[in-house]
């Protein structure tokens, strides 16, 4: 697809939209003059999370909580949830991790700096599950990816550890997807692409909703068609490769850097039936996807996929690769997750609630493009590598009871409930070629498919984890100015045992509109199926000498743990749940007069957390062990780790916001900003004496990130601007002979946008993210793999990007 009919599909699209709301004179309507213009952080909304006592906005919770509306969550051109709120919450990160396997689809993101899984993640106030994506350090996340944006009503980000009253994994916050339940009929269509060209998006979506005289049900789907980007210099050995036979067709570049291609679908509901003080509700989301990502170019010089077999003669990848080879990794997904329920709609007394909730997450790989060299000439050059699920399915029961108490100055409330958990997890095997130790291994060829090696029926299985929990969760308003609130956590699992958590915070009003708030907690984030036993061999390049290495991460429980225990002074041990202590303190204002502003400081330190071992380089005895055991690819492993419970760590952090909004002469103007510093520590354990590993965890993400965003609204127009800032970071390479890592400085990035109100109905927004095309330093210790620009910034890389979309509203 030319660029030139990529700009012309996009204003076919967006001229089609125009005529079509033209086309509905009985839903056009002179614009509403006195519009409000798009907030970014709504201080008055009523909040769910946090809390389970009386309805309270944001400015009343007894921790911090930012709401982002759904108009503002549609102001980002990103179909993905994450990185809305990367925009929007300064302490919330995410990366692009080009060329990183899996993460490339299910991409990590981090609150307050700590690991991914550090953050629960609900839909309508219900756990959502897992990705069946085990990433950086052995994260396993949510994948917010596959919840379509469009469907939401707003987003609740509570920025305060909540294990106590939420369970596993709240250790840095919560955040909270509500989903939208309003009547009426809305589609949009939107098309960009990139000022270099590349990365045409497309987006299309609709919704739905039902209004009944008992209830209501609300339906939405979006289609997303995403174009790879690049940004990459051709490789210097290609260079030379190309020099020294001029008559090859070598690729420039050989390999790309930049974003996947993919196309997603993702559709949600959200419904509910009432009786006379109760209902019945459902909500869920069903998405499917498909990507492709390049991976590292294997040199036919240098590469040991290349060269003369005395086993099978007739072994020439020259004839298959002759300018060498760049596999294509890529993944079908498929995500479900269903939620239905029992609950009083008494605003008043005692209330229930009970709920069953359902999640799975579905990973096919496969690779082309690619060669297991070990099968010499009977390898297939594509592969069906295999397959991860993850499930889980959860009963709930919630009850709130108000007591009065005369000497409160209104009801205790008294929260309780219990739920019980089931998490499996499961690995099946690829095609039998993409796992195979062919006859030529033993001539030093590499076996599995190259790139990413397959699933072998050694490292499938299936494997589950059952929990139950119960707590209660107290708040008392002691004065009309005082509440204070507390929650205590039972929780016991099958494969490690019980814990408990417990959670004080208080909030005292030191004048109408100033608040002194403060919560002190213990957390935990309880190791997954997946973290305890599964077991991966992945591939990677030295950046120095551009040859392929091979490494194996084993379970902590199995014979590989067991060779390499048998080392002086070495002991895998058995994972066991990470522990978190967190404190905060904060003020919130409400000045009367349109401003809003909250600061808060805080401490998580985080215990026993799960990470990577030490990478242990294999003796030839070793592997010969690994090879009487079986295990696959065993004779070309060329090092081994373990997720293990190993160091200790302090994160130490300030949040401020600010909203300020009123009439500015003929129109109204918001303005919305946001800064957080966030600093990590590593305090103790193996981590603690290996600075190079440790400044990972302490460097790897801006130290400070901020926003400031303005919108005008003026009759039928609204504008905006939005300037994003972050911080000094480090990245990190991995070798084979160690970590090389270079310093990158700050950066800010400018989005802006229009919107026209053409009618009630219809609206056209044009806008660009990066308006200024800003690119950050080079990633000059990178430059001999065709990398410009770091791998791992916490920012998109690839460039300013401008959109247009249109809105209807039927």
């Amino acid at each position: 697809m030319t660029n030139t009919f990529s700009l012309r599909a996009a204003l076919l699209l967006v001229t089609s939209g125009i005529a079509l709301g033209c086309a509905l004179p009985a839903l056009a309507q002179e614009a509403d003059e006195t519009a409000q213009p798009t907030e970014a952080y709504v201080q008055d909304a009523v909040i769910v999370t946090g809390t389970r006592g009386a309805p309270r906005t944001a400015f009343d919770s007894l921790a911090p909580v930012d709401v982002i509306s759904g108009d503002a969550i549609n102001l980002t051109v990103s179909d993905e949830v994450m990185d809305t709120l990367a925009q929007l919450v300064p302490s919330f990160n995410v990366k692009r991790l080009p060329m990183a396997d899996g993460q490339v689809f299910v991409r990590p993101a981090s609150l307050r700096a700590l690991s991914a899984d550090h953050t629960l993640v609900l839909v309508n106030g219900k756990r959502f599950h897992r990705s069946a994506l085990l990433g950086s350090n052995g994260a396993q996340a949510a994948d917010l990816a596959q919840i379509p944006s469009y469907a939401i009503k707003r987003i609740e980000v509570l920025r305060d550890g909540a294990s106590a009253q939420y369970g596993s994994d709240a250790i840095a916050g919560v955040i909270n997807i509500i989903l939208e339940d309003k009547p009426g009929t809305r589609v949009f269509a939107q098309a960009g692409q990139y000022y270099k060209g590349d990365g045409e998006q497309y987006r299309l979506g609709a919704q739905q909703g039902f209004a009944f005289d008992r209830g209501y049900f609300n339906l939405s789907g979006e289609y997303t068609d995403a174009q790879p980007t690049s940004r990459s210099r051709q490789r210097p050995d290609a260079e030379q490769l190309q020099a020294q036979f001029p008559d090859l067709k070598v690729p420039n570049p050989v390999q790309n850097w930049g974003q996947a291609e993919r196309q997603a679908f993702r559709f949600a509901m959200n419904g509910a039936y009432q009786f006379d003080a109760s209902e019945l509700y459902v909500f869920g989301t069903h998405g499917w996807g498909s990507g492709v990502s390049d991976f590292n170019w294997r040199n036919p010089l240098t590469t040991n996929t290349y060269g003369n077999s005395t086993v099978d003669p007739n072994y020439d990848l020259t004839e298959i690769f002759p300018a060498g080879f760049t596999p294509k990794f890529g993944q079908d997904d498929e995500d479900f997750s269903l939620t239905g329920g029992y609950r009083s709609t008494n605003a008043e007394g005692f209330s229930y609630d009970f709920s069953a909730s359902y999640g799975l997450n579905d990973i096919d790989y496969f690779m082309y493009e690619s060669i297991n060299a070990s099968l010499g000439s009977a390898s297939p050059t594509s592969f069906d590598i295999g397959n991860l699920r993850q499930t889980e399915f959860n009963l709930n029961a919630d009850f709130v009871y108000p007591v009065a108490l005369g000497f409160l100055a209104d009801d205790l409330n008294i929260a309780f409930g219990a739920e019980r958990r089931l998490e499996k997890y499961e690995i099946s095997a690829g095609e039998y070629a993409s796992y195979a130790v062919g006859p030529l291994a033993a001539e030093g060829f590499p076996s599995g498919s190259n790139g990413f090696p397959g699933f072998s029926p050694a490292q499938a299985g299936n494997w589950d984890q059952e929990s139950y929990a119960a707590y209660v969760d107290l708040e008392a308003p002691v004065t009309s100015r005082w509440t204070v609130g507390a929650a205590l956590r039972y929780e016991d699992f099958s494969v490690f045992g019980d814990n408990i958590d417990g959670k004080l915070s208080t909030r005292f009003e030191l004048a109408d509109g100033l608040a002194l708030r403060a919560t002190a907690s213990t957390g935990f984030r309880a190791p997954t199926p997946a973290q305890l036993f599964s077991e991966r061999i992945t591939q990677g390049l030295d950046t120095t000498t551009l040859n392929v290495f091979t490494n194996g991460r084993y379970s902590p429980q199995g014979p590989v743990a067991e060779i390499i225990s048998a080392r002086p002074g070495v002991t895998i041990n058995p994972l066991e749940p990470e522990e978190s202590q967190n404190v905060s303190l904060g003020l919130a204002w409400n000045s009367g007069f349109g401003l809003t502003a909250t600061l808060d400081a805080y401490q998580i330190d985080v215990d026993n957390r799960l990470g990577t071992s030490a990478t242990y380089r294999l003796t030839a005895e070793e592997r010969a062990q690994l090879v009487a055991l079986g295990v696959p690819s065993g004779e070309s492993i060329t090092s081994a780790f373990f997720y293990q419970n190993d160091f200790d760590t302090r994160t130490q952090g300030l949040d401020l916001v600010l909203s300020w909004g009123r009439d500015v002469g003929p129109g109204n103007l918001n303005l919305t900003g946001a800064y957080n510093y966030n600093k990590t520590e590593v305090r103790a354990g193996s981590l603690a004496t290996n600075p190079d590993t440790a400044a990972r965890f302490e460097k790897g993400i801006p130290g400070s990130t901020g926003n400031v965003q303005a919108t005008y609204s003026l009759g039928n127009w609204e504008v905006f601007g939005r300037l994003r800032y972050y911080g000094e970071w480090r990245d990190f390479s991995d070798n084979a002979n160690g970590v090389v890592y270079q310093d990158f400085g700050s950066m800010v990035l400018m989005d802006i946008g229009a919107t026209w109100k053409v009618t009630d109905a219809v609206s056209v927004r044009i806008g660009a993210e990066n308006l200024f095309d800003s690119y950050p330093d080079e990633a000059t210790y990178q430059a001999n793999r065709g990398l410009i620009y770091s791998r791992n910034a916490p920012y998109d890389t690839d460039g300013g990007q401008y959109y247009i979309r249109t809105d209807i509203r039927f």
